[in-house]
């Protein structure tokens, strides 16, 4: 991705003070999703990346991520694969849950959806603390197919999701268009 590219996107993701809670500076990504010329060259982003990294499906973590990753999916010519909070999902599924702060989650996956053979590429719009991608990590392996890696659009630098994954990625790749 050209050093123009990111700027454009960073100049897109505008900034919330004091949303959802005080103390908190939000990244609003509406802005970016709302211009075409930014989608479209974050969409191209992701692709080539996908491309580069050799995989055969894209799983798009609930909610934001399947905004990113169905048009990805559709310009690299591969499948999209949601992933969701549990409860949302009819059929037979994979669950896997995940610590949260206070508490714990669970997120699921279409049984049939993935499988050996199957190259899969992580797309969120931010990574923050982890989890989420960690648990589809698990997923993705325990329905039998392959890490192809992790792209995100933000990553939140100064949270240890980066440190988190490490582990989980097994030497999959972890992108981060744009580190805050």
């Amino acid at each position: 991705m050209t050093s123009d590219t990111r700027e454009l996107l960073l100049s897109r993701i505008r900034d919330v003070p004091d949303y959802p809670e005080p103390g908190v500076l939000f990244k609003d990504i509406t802005p970016l999703l709302a211009d075409p010329v930014a989608f479209s060259a974050l969409t191209d982003a992701l692709a080539d990346l996908c491309t580069a990294h050799g995989a055969t499906k894209i799983v798009g973590l609930e909610a934001r991520g399947f905004i990113l990753a169905a048009p990805v999916a559709v310009r690299a010519g591969i499948g999209f694969v949601p992933v969701r909070k549990a409860g949302k999902l009819p059929g037979a599924t994979l669950k896997q849950a995940y610590a949260l702060e206070y508490g714990t989650a669970e997120i699921e996956v279409h049984a049939e959806d993935l499988s050996a053979g199957d190259r899969v590429m992580v797309i969120d719009d931010v990574l923050a603390t982890g989890g989420t991608a960690e648990a589809s990590l698990e997923l993705i392996r325990r329905a039998g197919a392959e890490v192809a890696g992790v792209a995100v659009l933000m990553e939140l630098g100064f949270l240890p999701g980066r440190a988190r994954l490490e582990p989980a990625l097994g030497g999959a790749p972890l992108d981060a268009l744009i580190t805050v």
